[in-house]
């Protein structure tokens, strides 16, 4: 069982610039300093060296810092909207959790302090599941009517 004390909360913080298309129109460029909140799950039992996950995701981030995010990949192909940067580094910084032994949870990312984008792992695991046990509710249904 998972215990509470397995959770951990980072922030980040990326300055950097952006400009996105908006019906097709490329907007004016302007910059942030974008906080990236990770709501981690820390998956193996052995002892936590926060230094070296922190600096994991810094130096993930440090392609991303003082840059124009639009002139860096994959956001050159990407509209860097907030929720697409957010979108990104979810997936990206998944990978990297999970190679150290951790699990992402939720990932939120603000471009001001009064807007932020969540994307909440925990309601995409759940729906999972709830499809996984539908499934599995089906076919003992459909088992037990062939009887």
């Amino acid at each position: 069982m998972l215990e509470r004390y397995h959770q951990y909360k980072f922030k980040f913080y990326v300055n950097a610039s952006h400009a996105i298309y908006i019906d097709g129109n490329l907007g004016e460029r302007h910059p942030h300093t974008w906080e990236i909140t990770l709501n981690t799950l820390k998956i193996q039992e052995d002892f936590i060296q926060f230094d070296s996950i922190e600096e994991q995701i810094e130096d993930f981030f440090n392609a991303y810092q003082e840059s124009y995010f639009n002139e860096v990949p994959p956001f050159h192909l990407i509209n860097p909207t907030l929720e697409n940067c957010c979108e990104y580094f979810k997936e990206e910084l998944g990978k990297l959790l999970r190679e150290a032994g951790w699990l992402l949870l939720l990932i939120e990312m603000s471009e001001t302090p009064t807007r932020s984008y969540v994307i909440n792992l925990l309601d995409e695991m759940g729906e999972k599941y709830n499809k996984d046990m539908e499934a599995i509710a089906g076919a003992i249904l459909e088992n037990l009517i062939e009887r």
